[in-house]
């Protein structure tokens, strides 16, 4: 497999846009600031346009706090490919989201963990989102309408993915 930077745009970009998205979403943020960045390539000598580990930080305009961390290491161990999570925390709760992975207790996972003033939740998201999202946000494509989500909100969460991705790639 030939991996082109130029194509896939970085780690952050690929991958991590689809941490940034929720991290709006849950928080309820509508724009954020990046705290740092970082992509490696740390595994993959001989793929030297892969990039196999990311992370970055941003606090969200109404002050809460983003962190996620994506990989492809995929140890023989390990039940499924990569790793992502998420962590948001606000003044009122915390969320902890656990894509794809769950070690040593489920695989393949979509775990979310929620922290609130009442309560403590782990929440099994498996096969719980595709639809409706995922065929209203088709629709909205087609019909050119924003009921999935708003435009907006799409494109401050791919700015604020390529702005990570180019802190990394420049610092």
């Amino acid at each position: 497999m030939v991996f082109d930077k130029q194509a896939y745009g970085g780690i952050l970009t690929d991958i991590g846009s689809h941490q940034v998205e929720p991290f709006l979403t849950y928080s309820g943020a509508t724009d954020a600031d990046i705290n740092f960045a970082r992509a490696s390539n740390l595994n993959n000598s001989d793929k030297p346009d892969l990039e196999d580990f990311g992370e970055l930080s941003m606090t969200g305009n109404n002050g809460t706090s983003f962190y996620t961390r994506v990989d492809w290491f995929t140890p023989n161990g390990q039940a499924t490919w990569g790793d992502g999570r998420t962590f948001i925390l606000g003044t009122e709760g915390n969320i902890e989201c656990r894509k794809y992975n769950d070690v040593a207790r489920q695989a393949p996972a979509s775990k979310l963990f929620l922290t609130n003033a009442d309560k403590e939740q782990e929440i099994d998201c498996i096969d719980k989102s595709g639809f409706p999202f995922f065929g209203q946000l088709i629709l909205d494509v087609i019909n050119r309408t924003e009921h999935a989500m708003t435009q907006a909100h799409v494109f401050k969460a791919a700015e604020l993915s390529l702005l990570a991705q180019d802190l990394a790639d420049n610092s």
